[in-house]
């Protein structure tokens, strides 16, 4: 969470660097206080009660049945528990993702009841789904769709979650003031710290091995010696990704740039997240550089086609990167068996080692890629517009965008008070033309 905190404030202007900061103590504070009251209820955890529907005579669990305040969890290191604990972080993780589109524009308050509504009811029925033995999960027992949609380290459920709410918030603020010109051509907002922004990739490479490893245990149940590899899949793929994106900037623009630069480093550890327990480490420093070359093209033409101001690149990161991770787990279906993944059932029951390479041997052709793309059409069909009328509902009742008139001044002065430089002047608009 630092890394993404110090690339989301390095990427904003130095007026609003305060409030970008501020905004992520008490998103986090927010996520984790909805997530304990109703979250881990609805979310689960395969083994614990959950609500189903028969359909054909298939059982399929679509929200989990806890208690709320974490009632009837003991907090005793079983994996129920470490689950709800990692998943009580992770979700301040997701939440962070829409801020940094957001910035310099999104008001604390705002910030702070749409973080509520997506960790206590958005992340938590989706993650159901995928991690607490939901449908998703079991669409490979039901219907034979390889080992039913797989993610290890919360590609599709963090990352791309995030990024999909990340875009809903972008749509509902527009762009910041000077952004744009009259005839809709966009101008450039450089963040105004480089060196926070590259210092927190570094941060953020620590803190997504440990997140892979986490969820590779926990929720894809691979053997504790098999995280070796997922280490070194999280470390190609970023590598991979911030190579690409380098030469490739180099490339167009006669020197590489930093910030994408930085953006597809990201976006190589969020598209390693669904796959880094399942796909062999030639494969995912592959996955890496597609990640990262996609990065440096789809930033550009969202700003000039699609008029997304995202000053994080937070869309193209977290919801492309994370898309492209949960379809790279498909291209490779010899990955589960590669990994020699224990895959836990809604049942809790643990197949042998034995059992599921037969299993992954078995699968129909195109099974695995299948699934995820059911659960890719999920995020898209589902997801998207119901964290967009959820934050629509809010912005209706109360308007989430500082008034642009207090725009100028900065977010810092307007919702703090006081700036995060007072003895340094700061980013004004003499940059824009109009």
């Amino acid at each position: 969470m630092a890394g993404l905190a110090l690339i989301n404030t390095g990427l904003s202007r130095s007026r609003s660097a305060a409030h970008s900061m501020m905004s992520t103590l008490c998103v986090v504070g927010a996520a984790a206080a909805a997530y304990f009251i109703t979250g881990f209820a609805w979310q689960g955890y395969p083994g614990l009660a959950s609500h189903t529907l028969t359909i054909f005579g298939k059982e399929w669990s679509w929200l989990g049945a806890g208690h709320f305040f974490l009632r009837g969890v003991p907090l005793d290191g079983s994996r129920a528990s470490l689950a709800a604990l990692l998943q009580l972080m992770s979700v301040g993780l997701a939440a962070l993702i829409p801020l940094g589109a957001g910035a310099e524009r999104w008001r604390l308050r705002s910030c702070c009841v749409s973080t509520a509504l997506l960790a206590g009811i958005t992340y938590p029925v989706f993650a159901h789904w995928v991690w607490g033995g939901g449908w998703l999960a079991s669409l490979g027992a039901n219907y034979g769709l390889g080992l039913g949609f797989l993610d290890a380290g919360g590609g599709s459920t963090l990352q791309t979650v995030g990024g999909l709410t990340a875009l809903s918030i972008v749509w509902l603020l527009g762009p910041r003031r000077g952004k744009y010109n009259p005839e809709g051509m966009p101008a450039a907002v450089p963040g105004h710290n480089q060196v926070l922004v590259l210092f927190g990739c570094l941060l953020a490479l620590v803190g997504w091995l440990g997140l892979n490893a986490a969820g590779s245990l926990l929720f894809a149940g691979i053997a504790p010696g098999r995280l070796v590899l997922v280490a070194v899949d999280t470390l190609l793929s970023a590598g991979g990704a911030v190579l690409a994106a380098a030469i490739i900037t180099r490339y167009r623009f006669g020197k590489p740039d930093a910030s994408l630069s930085a953006n597809g480093w990201i976006s190589g550890l969020v598209a390693s997240s669904a796959g880094c327990a399942f796909v062999p480490p030639a494969a995912a420093l592959l996955i890496g550089l597609v990640a990262g070359g996609m990065v440096t093209y789809t930033v550009a033409w969202m700003e000039a086609h699609l008029g997304l101001d995202d000053p994080a690149g937070a869309v193209s990161v977290h919801a492309i990167g994370g898309i492209w991770g949960i379809l790279a787990v498909g291209l490779f279906p010899r990955a589960a068996s590669y990994a020699v993944v224990i895959s836990v059932h809604a049942t809790g029951v643990v197949p042998s080692r034995e059992m599921l390479a037969e299993a992954v041997t078995k699968a129909a052709p195109g099974g695995q890629m299948l699934a995820q793309i059911v659960g890719i059409a999920t995020l898209l069909g589902f997801v998207l517009p119901f964290t967009y009328f959820i934050n629509w509902l809010l912005n209706y009742f109360y308007p989430q965008r500082i008034p642009l008139e207090e725009e100028r001044h900065g977010a810092d002065l307007y919702e703090l008070g006081a700036g995060a430089y007072p003895e340094f002047v700061t980013h004004t608009d003499e940059f824009s033309q109009w």
